[in-house]
C-alpha cells in the first residue's frame, strides 16, 4: 500500500508532504517506510520493520490517522492486497 498526503503551502513556503508505503522484505517481514518534508527539498526517511503484513498495516493506519489530525490531506492512495 502507498499513501501520499500533503499540507497546502502557507506563507509562501512549499507544501509539506508525508508519504507512507509498505514493502515486503527478503526475510519474510514487512517494512513501513515513512518519508516527510517540504515539497521539492530533501526529506527525512525512516523504515520500521514488522514481522507480518497485518501489524505493518495497523501501524500505517495509525500514522495516517495521526497525520490527518495534524492537517494533512490524502492526495494519493495505491492499494495492495496481502499476498
Amino acid at each position: 500500500m502507498r499513501l501520499y498526503m500533503q499540507i497546502p503551502a502557507a506563507d509562501g513556503s512549499a507544501p509539506r508532504y508525508y508519504h507512507l508505503h509498505l514493502q515486503e522484505d527478503l526475510l519474510e517481514g514487512w517494512n513501513l517506510v515513512r518519508e516527510w518534508g517540504h515539497q521539492g527539498a530533501g526529506g527525512r526517511v525512516i523504515k520500521d520493520h514488522y514481522p507480518d503484513h497485518d501489524q505493518a498495516m495497523e501501524a500505517l493506519m495509525r500514522l495516517r490517522d495521526e497525520q490527518i489530525r495534524r492537517g494533512y490531506r490524502i492526495v494519493f492512495i495505491q492499494g495492495q492486497e496481502q499476498p
